[in-house]
């Protein structure tokens, strides 16, 4: 029986994609209890590109890379404790500077079964690094951005550095 730590993307008419976390979390034994993925996922919506990740995934940024700008926007979905959220904060910048893409990243709040604690933290960034919208720490909510598709369109003519990338080939 094969079990994937899965990320569902499902469009308001009922359409499903789903991506297969790749990076399975050793520290958490996910690998004991889940296969790895082996292809991302690119959905395009209200002509949006969106990349959706899974979590520890965060942490790769040649998995997360924006090769030809195949995404808009790079989503994660996640349950990074408070003990690494600095690190939560800063990859996700980081994602968004390097990929010169909007990044998105919703995380858990609360305390697991472990009394592992979580915060929180999500929050969307723009192309430039800077933190357009966030959420209170510990606090249940919803938080609405609105991001400018032809804002980053404009912004990657400008600034064309995917131009420059180097090229290679994931082994899977």
């Amino acid at each position: 029986n094969v079990c994937f730590n899965r990320g569902f993307f499902i469009e308001p008419d009922g359409s499903e994609h789903y991506y297969d976390k790749r990076h399975l979390f050793r520290m958490g034994e996910e690998g004991r209890h889940f296969v790895s993925g082996t292809e991302k996922l690119v959905v395009n919506y209200r002509g949006w590109n969106i990349c959706l990740l899974v979590c520890y995934d965060l942490r790769f940024p040649v998995w997360c890379r924006n090769v030809g700008n195949e995404y808009d926007l790079l989503l994660f979905v996640a349950n990074w404790p408070q003990s690494r959220s600095y690190a939560w904060r800063n990859l996700l910048i980081a994602r968004a500077i390097e990929n010169a893409a909007y990044v998105c990243g919703v995380n858990r709040i609360g305390q697991d079964e472990t009394s592992m604690v979580y915060r929180g933290d999500t929050m969307a960034i723009g192309v430039k690094g800077e933190v357009i919208a966030e959420s209170e720490p510990f606090v249940p909510q919803i938080v609405n951005v609105e991001l400018d598709l032809s804002k980053l369109k404009s912004f990657r003519e400008k600034f064309p550095v995917w131009k420059d990338a180097d090229e290679f080939v994931l082994k899977k």
